[in-house]
């Protein structure tokens, strides 16, 4: 962060390197101020940082984009990998000679709909990935910013320090959550029927008035004086 303040004080904010550029321009986007904050924390602890992580920050918010737009008419897998392609084209071209960065950019981003399946394998071979961890922290970033659940990120930090039984434990207890929710839907939708139909009884009562009448009638009929009908 201190470095981008120092290209805008020495009016060095644009024309070294169009990716640069990008980055000093979408600095107060609140995903890439979140990312830059993030990778300063990281080289204040002595912890090591990656270019492909940080620039996969700076340009999500396009491929984000191109992604929704792309859903409407294909899978989300695909649709993720075309615009991801899309982006590629635009942004980077052959400046990294699609390399190992943007192979790591490609990862990091294929992995944010995998962790909304958390049902059978899915989420073991995930957490076992090499890149497991930089795709993790992506998608924490997204939900610090309300783009993501944080329920969401918080359970994908537990299952991945937790040991077999404990993974199998919280497998366990989103299966018996999903379950729970499943019958109270159908009980919901039973008692929602079950309110717009008539009782038996007023099934059985509906047609009462006319049948009163009908045998108001006869009697009047039999039992009336002569003309007082």
């Amino acid at each position: 962060m201190a470095s981008i303040e120092q290209l805008k004080t020495v009016g060095l904010q644009k024309g070294i390197y169009p990716l640069l550029d990008m980055v000093v321009e979408r600095a107060d986007a609140p995903f890439v101020k979140a990312a830059l904050s993030d990778t300063d924390r990281r080289v204040g602890e002595g912890k090591p940082v990656a270019p492909s992580f940080l620039l996969a920050c700076v340009l999500w918010s396009d491929v984000h984009q191109a992604w929704m737009r792309l859903c409407e008419h294909s899978p989300p897998f695909p649709a993720l990998q075309q615009a991801i392609d899309e982006v590629f084209d635009a942004r980077i071209g052959d400046v990294s000679g699609r390399g190992k960065l943007a192979a790591d950019m490609r990862e990091i981003w294929m992995m944010q709909p995998r962790f909304e399946k958390r049902t059978g394998s899915a989420p073991h071979t995930l957490v076992e990935q090499v890149r497991f961890r930089a795709g993790f922290d992506f998608m924490r970033l997204r939900a610090d910013v309300g783009e993501v659940d944080l329920a969401l990120a918080d359970w994908w930090q537990t299952f991945s320090l937790a040991d077999e039984l404990g993974r199998e434990d919280l497998l366990t207890q989103l299966r018996t959550a999903s379950t729970r929710s499943q019958r109270t839907g159908r009980v919901s939708r039973a008692h929602a029927r079950a309110d717009a139909a008539p009782s038996v009884d007023e099934a059985a009562g509906l047609d009462m008035p006319k049948k009163r009448r009908r045998r108001h009638r006869r009697r009047g009929d039999t039992d009336a004086a002569p003309g007082s009908i």
